[in-house]
């Protein structure tokens, strides 16, 4: 008998949180030995780490042992097919340039999907060693405990994360949105890592996200801690590849408490984040 996609989904959950742990001890490691850039992707500071590869590296193994069948798609690496209906998606260090210069906010996401719906999520903040977990249907929680957003209060009281990209003409026009939605909120953090945004916005220490531009390894795990804790998560019709020719896009990551979802929204039309 097959398992059942709830139990399915706790199984991967654990699994996930025995490998990010040691692929934050690992990624510790070589910070406290010393790290420098090994490359760059889609600009000059756009980097990749030698701990990101080595990281990616750990994580790949240990899935692959456990659960040969199963696919993996990571940031660093080449696709793993699979037989299996799962799929990992894997990002070994989300925020690599703050790991680089020493900041907090990195983090290692880890999420599996079956048949295309992601059923766990484990996002470890690599600096504090907090541990953002959920499964489909069974929650989610930080360092074992559960959570659950925040009440949303007026837009105006609204504290917006959010994140740019690495070419420049990309930052201008997401820096203008940003611009252009600051005078309607609280204020806005751009903290450096989406997974870690995400979780932030399911714990309540954060009231909505949005940025254009990430990767499905960037807010797969987040993700459904947020809708695990009684939030939204969806990739909108952004205005990034109409705004900057040559730009890709994988849609505006936007995440909020369901509560105050439709103020959200309609908050970034008006500041131009929507085609």
């Amino acid at each position: 008998m097959s398992t059942p996609p709830h139990d399915l989904g706790i199984e991967l959950r654990d699994l996930a949180l025995v490998v990010g742990r040691e692929a934050v001890t690992l990624a510790r490691s070589m910070r406290e030995s010393g790290i420098e850039v090994a490359d760059t992707k889609s600009s000059a500071v756009d980097v990749v780490t030698a701990a990101d590869r080595r990281c990616e590296e750990l994580i790949r193994r240990r899935i692959l042992t456990a659960r040969p069948d199963d696919a993996i798609l990571g940031e660093e690496g080449d696709d793993h097919p699979g037989t299996s209906a799962v799929r990992w998606v894997i990002d070994p260090i989300d925020g690599t340039v703050n790991y680089l210069y020493g900041l907090p906010d990195w983090a290692v996401s880890i999420a599996a999907e079956v048949e295309g719906e992601v059923v766990a999520g484990v996002v470890i903040n690599g600096s504090s060693g907090v541990e953002y977990a959920a499964a489909l249907g069974a929650g989610a929680t930080r360092d074992g405990r559960p959570i659950a957003v925040r009440p949303s209060p007026p837009l105006a009281e609204r504290l917006v994360l959010t994140g740019f990209g690495y070419r420049g003409d990309v930052r201008a026009h997401q820096g203008a949105c940003v611009a252009a939605l600051l005078p309607h909120v609280r204020d806005i953090r751009r903290l450096g890592s989406c997974a870690l945004d995400l979780c932030h916005v399911a714990d309540g220490s954060g009231d909505a996200y949005v940025e254009e531009g990430p990767q499905p390894w960037d807010y797969s795990a987040g993700a459904l801690v947020l809708t695990e804790a009684g939030g939204r998560f969806g990739l909108l019709a952004g205005r990034l590849v109409e705004a900057v020719p040559g730009a890709a896009s994988h849609g505006l990551a936007t995440g909020a408490p369901a509560a105050g979802w439709d103020t959200f929204v309609e908050a970034l039309r008006g500041a131009g984040f929507l085609a």
